[in-house]
């Protein structure tokens, strides 16, 4: 079973435009989070009976840390947006006490004050208006307090690097970017050199949330990958 996990203030919904599209051969499942604490939330995942995890941005860093926690227990991992984490300590801090701000006015704003500044973020620039209006929902639909505890034990200040353990990760990897993602770009070609079975896939046209904006290119890009590892009976 392929376990789809959303990134940060989404639904397991926002993977269905990818899930419908893969093939029959691959059921699937969107996962929807009862846990928003960083171990709440690699509990769900450990325990889903899932053989691929596919995540995206916070979704992939979850799915990353599941697979090296518990190689044994999954066949594949697919990374969306994502990126094996800050190695450098100085800024690996500073983004934990931005992260400690933003979860301080998370919870004291609401709901729609924090859906607006989320969506205004330079790294959702290039995605249509209708393409925001339809994620709004989802967003809408999160609790401040969740959101908060999130960020303080999962956000990427939070977490420690996995770059050596990747280094060590025998499980295939395949990492997509978007094109108009500069940074992230530079982290799947990065994953996909470090992870002894890694390779990366960038989507033309498309920025930091592929899946949402070329459903059907990351959709033939899994497949693809899926039958791959089929063929070599993984």
């Amino acid at each position: 079973m392929v376990l789809f996990i959303p990134g940060f203030m989404q639904r397991g919904d926002a993977w269905r435009p990818v899930a419908e599209l893969l093939p029959e051969r691959y059921p699937s499942r969107l996962l929807d989070h009862a846990e928003h604490s960083f171990e709440g939330r690699m509990g769900e995942i450990l325990a889903s009976g899932a053989q691929v995890l596919v995540g995206y941005s916070l979704g992939g860093r979850l799915a990353l840390r599941a697979a090296v926690r518990a190689p044994e227990s999954f066949t594949a991992v697919v990374l969306v947006g994502s990126t094996a984490g800050i190695e450098e300590a100085p800024l690996r801090a500073a983004r934990a006490e931005a992260d400690e701000r933003l979860a301080s006015w998370i919870e004291a704003a609401s709901m729609e004050d924090v859906v607006s500044v989320w969506e205004r973020q330079p790294l959702f620039a290039d995605q249509s208006d209708a393409l925001v209006e339809e994620q709004r929902p989802g967003r809408l639909a999160q609790d401040q307090r969740s959101l908060a505890l999130l960020l303080r034990t999962a956000g990427q200040g939070a977490l420690e690097p996995v770059w050596h353990e990747l280094s060590q990760l025998e499980l295939p990897v395949l990492a997509i970017a978007g094109a108009r993602d500069d940074g992230y770009t530079r982290a799947a070609k990065r994953i996909a050199s470090t992870a002894p079975n890694g390779r990366a896939a960038i989507v033309e046209e498309a920025g930091h949330a592929a899946h949402l904006q070329r459903p059907e290119e990351v959709a033939r890009l899994l497949t693809e990958f899926l039958d791959h590892l089929r063929e070599k009976g993984v």
